[in-house]
């Protein structure tokens, strides 16, 4: 059956048929488990240390942080095999079919900004193994993105599989040489505890997490609708925790050891923990390719949501070959700009990006779990949501404004370095308002949509693939193609 499956994906954001819905569970994890093996995580892990943290409570907090961003991201997966969607076009029942274009926006945003950081962290790799200049570097990784984000799906599983047994290798590899070559104990036992660090560090891995949110369900949603909701919630819960968690304890013992080295050369000095010549030239290697697969998602991603929000408009799901390409040609190449501009403020700029990312991901993520899971109920009418007229509506006020209070609501709780709010010097310089950010949104919009939501299905309502779908009272709905 997977031989006979076209090795080009064909399909863009519309609905994937029972007949063509194919992979196992196991796929989920390993994909998950490469996009977090990889630098970017361990760099992410390093800015606990590198911003004020000690390494025991550091480690600790990026744990918690993993738990709680993981189980959030691993709820949205467990979205795709059901409605068999992308992400984000679900968001329409909450938004409007025209409404949901706001906090695509933003999700789009999202896809650049990590974009280019993971460009200029495999093109420093690729500029040292093949010894060139680092934009040249950043350059041959974004035609390599381009290339793979146009064959799609099967494509990315199968670049995910290599990467999760790669990386596995590597960093047991990085790990071993950490453990023998230097006094672990000796860090771990410099304790300074600090509130502030602390919640710094479970914000670093749980925005990290969180922000896999928009586009988790675009690579579950070929698995069979069958597909156990909380085996999809394991499978790939599990593969990003474990992955993201290994890799950012390699960045905090890294940042810790480092000290000032590691700001501008945060891949060679990683790399020479590991030694010179072959080894280093396989460890350059393991780093750029650790990166296709989470740069992939994320250039895949970035289509799906131009597509998404252009479809919401014109109403029209088919997007050609021609079309695509364009649109990951601009999203690729939007984030190679910012990467040549920025790769020499990376970890500043990089560090300030990721934490004011949940001031717009923590509401929506909150109002998207609570509609699906405890509102609808998973009774989605999915031929409505390209229908402006139908159901949903264009724009949905009361989704649309919760969101917006849920972002507004986080401003004073917010400390980064452009910008901090009134109320942080208060609580002892600590971050808290991610945890506003998914709490606040998440009740508002289960006490409004308990009482004015749109006229919710009697059961999930799917495109017809034949004819026609029978209700339960026997009434037969046409449905077009979706």
């Amino acid at each position: 059956m997977t031989g006979s499956k076209p090795l080009i994906e064909k399909r863009s954001i519309d609905y994937i048929p029972e007949s063509e819905r194919h992979g196992r569970l196991f796929s989920q994890f390993t994909l998950w488990l490469g996009a977090n093996l990889q630098i970017t995580a361990i760099v992410t892990g390093a800015l606990a240390v590198v911003l004020g943290g000690d390494v025991f409570w550091s480690l600790i907090g990026l744990l918690l942080g993993q738990l709680l961003g993981g189980g959030v991201m691993a709820l949205h997966a467990a979205q795709g095999p059901r409605l068999g969607l992308p992400q984000m076009i679900s968001s329409r029942v909450q938004f409007g079919v025209y409404g949901a274009v706001i906090p695509l926006v933003l999700v789009c945003l999202m896809y650049i900004g990590f974009s280019a950081s993971g460009s200029l962290l495999a093109g420093q790799a690729i500029a040292q193994l093949i010894q060139v200049d680092d934009w040249k570097g950043i350059v041959i990784f974004a035609g390599l993105i381009v290339l793979l984000t146009i064959l799609g799906y099967r494509v990315i599983h199968m670049i995910g599989r290599v990467a999760s047994v790669l990386g596995v290798i590597a960093f047991m590899y990085l790990f071993y040489k950490l453990l023998a070559g230097n006094d672990i104990g000796a860090l771990l036992g410099n304790k300074h505890f600090s509130l502030s660090s602390f919640l710094l560090a479970i914000s670093l891995s749980a925005s990290w997490q969180i922000a896999f949110g928009p586009y988790v369900a675009d690579y579950s949603r070929y698995l069979p609708s069958k597909t156990s909701v909380p085996g999809t919630f394991w499978a790939v819960g599990l593969g990003s925790v474990l992955g993201a968690q290994a890799a950012m304890v390699f960045g905090v013992f890294a940042a810790a050891l480092a000290g000032s080295q590691f700001a501008h050369h945060e891949v060679s000095f990683i790399v020479s923990l590991g030694g010179t010549g072959l080894v280093a030239a396989l460890l350059y290697f393991a780093v750029a390719f650790g990166k296709v697969t989470i740069t992939t998602l994320n250039a895949y991603g970035s289509f799906m949501s131009i597509a998404t929000i252009i479809s919401g408009f014109r109403g029209n799901r088919h997007i050609s070959g021609a079309v695509r390409l364009l649109y990951i040609l601009a999203m690729v190449g939007m984030a190679t700009v910012l990467a040549l501009l920025g790769k020499d403020s990376f970890l500043k700029d990089f560090s300030a990006f990721i934490l004011f990312l949940l001031a717009f991901f923590t509401p929506w993520s909150a109002i998207n779990l609570v509609d699906f899971y405890c509102i609808t109920k998973e009774r989605y009418d999915i031929p409505a949501l390209s229908n402006p007229k139908g159901r949903y509506g264009r724009w949905n006020v009361a989704g649309i404004s919760i969101y917006l209070f849920g972002v507004l609501v986080q401003m004073p709780f917010i400390s980064t370095h452009f910008y901090t709010g009134p109320l942080v010097a208060s609580l002892g310089d600590t971050d808290i308002s991610w945890i506003i950010g998914l709490v606040v949104p998440a009740a508002l919009y289960y006490g409004v949509a308990k009482r004015w939501h749109s006229e919710i299905p009697e059961r999930l309502i799917l495109p017809v693939e034949d004819a026609v779908v029978q209700q339960p009272a026997g009434q037969a709905i046409p449905q077009g193609s979706f």
